[in-house]
């Protein structure tokens, strides 16, 4: 892995971690279903455009299609709209530390379901993971979170776990920046109708909503996903994910940095905890170096 790889999956990583502080200072502001509904439409019709520009075509494959309205579903309507609802409720730093465990949760599931191999150190990550998350929430419960926000948040890794798993390999051929658009704008159509199903919608304008509105539209909805797609083609998909064992830590140090959120001797323990779980589980589903 290069130097620019590096540097791209650190800013990956970083950039990701990101979104789940701007998202609790836009639902402070503005219900979340109908702010988020918004986001996509306007990350989805830059996407588009950039894709155009790039000389993308909409016309996909049936496979394509496939991944492209499953994600819209379970990554952008489920996972994101499920996070936003309960960050009225539930700290940046709880959602993200509960969204880092997709790695580990596809990981049991593809040795579990699909017959994937798991090599010892990929098990102990796995139980170190868990081990870290127990404690981390173990010290959250006790200190009197939100239980029905928290139930949110699993319920919507669990919806982007599954997404993870139905769709590998169905977005090869091409168009990749085409597929992240189209796959915003399905989240979009799908949220602005639950939005005045299931909340009040409101939004009270005031310069955080404003500034981390632009942010959240721009730099973790487009940018981000623009270096992630740069990354794998730089160094593939599995090394690529390697970055995800950064996600627990930039995660609560930003929300620490700049929501004030407490960081406590459990919580750091724990963090670290899952952090070398999540980095033991990539290693071990790192491909065998070919010998020549």
């Amino acid at each position: 892995m290069d130097t620019r790889a590096i540097f791209m999956g650190l800013a990956f990583a970083l950039m990701w971690s990101s979104a789940f502080t701007s998202a609790r200072i836009i639902v402070a502001d503005a219900s979340p279903l109908f702010s988020l509904a918004l986001r996509f439409l306007v990350s989805g019709l830059l996407g588009v455009a950039i894709a155009r520009v790039m000389g993308q075509s909409w016309h996909l494959t049936r496979r394509q299609w496939y991944a492209t309205i499953l994600f819209g579903i379970c990554q952008n309507a489920l996972y994101l709209g499920l996070n936003f609802v309960a960050m009225q409720t539930v700290e940046a730093s709880v959602a993200a530390i509960v969204a880092s465990t997709m790695p580990l949760l596809v990981a049991i599931a593809s040795w579990l379901l699909l017959g994937e191999r798991m090599t010892p150190l990929g098990i102990a990550g796995l139980v170190a993971g868990l081990a870290g998350v127990a404690l981390i929430m173990g010290s959250r419960i006790s200190a009197g979170v939100d239980l029905y926000g928290l139930a949110l948040c699993a319920l919507g890794v669990l919806a982007l776990t599954f997404a993870t798993l139905a769709v590998r390999g169905a977005t090869s051929g091409g168009n990749f920046m085409m597929i992240v658009g189209l796959q915003m704008l399905v989240g979009s159509a799908l949220l602005f109708v639950a939005a005045p199903i299931f909340e009040t919608i409101r939004v009270d304008p005031s310069l955080p909503l404003a500034l981390a509105f632009a942010y959240t539209t721009l730099v973790p909805g487009l940018i981000a996903t623009l270096v992630w797609v740069m990354l794998l083609d730089r160094i593939g998909a599995t090394r690529a994910a390697t970055f995800h064992f950064l996600n627990p830590v930039f995660g609560v140090a930003i929300a620490w940095l700049l929501l004030g959120e407490r960081l406590g001797l459990l919580d750091a323990i724990g963090v670290a905890v899952v952090t070398l779980g999540i980095l033991a589980v990539q290693l071990a589903r790192q491909p065998a170096p070919r010998k020549p």
